[in-house]
């Protein structure tokens, strides 16, 4: 479980730093604001990146998830693992549904999330259940 620990950790610090970049206002890895929301938000007609606060926020929750397979001494591991495992299981399968579909109509958005996004929140899905279910 250590190796599924560590790969949990650093993909979510990774993404945690994605979202700190984006929420100092550096636009990674496209570096045109509009090109990247479309890319990364995807509802109709976005041309503007998130805000600052609620890019930081979101680092923030990606941060804190990334420590937990190290909270050994903590009561709350296993409910946080298992919590963010439905979390995560729910956000991959959003790709494949209607509504989510209606939400978020933008190019490239639509084709990277049923490709990657979806794909990599049903991966961090079993990553948690998986850690959660032996701590």
């Amino acid at each position: 479980m250590i190796v599924a620990a560590i790969i949990w950790s650093v993909v979510l610090a990774d993404l945690a730093t994605l979202h700190l970049l984006w929420a100092a206002r550096i636009w990674f890895s496209i570096r045109e604001e509009a090109e990247l929301a479309r890319a990364v938000v995807g509802t109709a007609g976005v041309e503007r990146m998130p805000g600052p606060v609620l890019c930081a926020a979101v680092a923030l929750a990606l941060g804190l998830a990334a420590t937990l397979p190290w909270w050994a001494a903590f009561g709350l591991q296993r409910a946080a693992l298992l919590a963010l495992s439905v979390v995560f299981f729910l956000r991959g399968l959003a790709p494949f549904t209607g509504p989510w579909a209606r939400l978020t109509p933008e190019e490239p958005f639509r084709r990277l999330d049923r490709a990657a996004f979806g794909p990599l929140c049903l991966a961090l899905a079993v990553l948690a259940a998986s850690l959660g279910s032996v701590a």
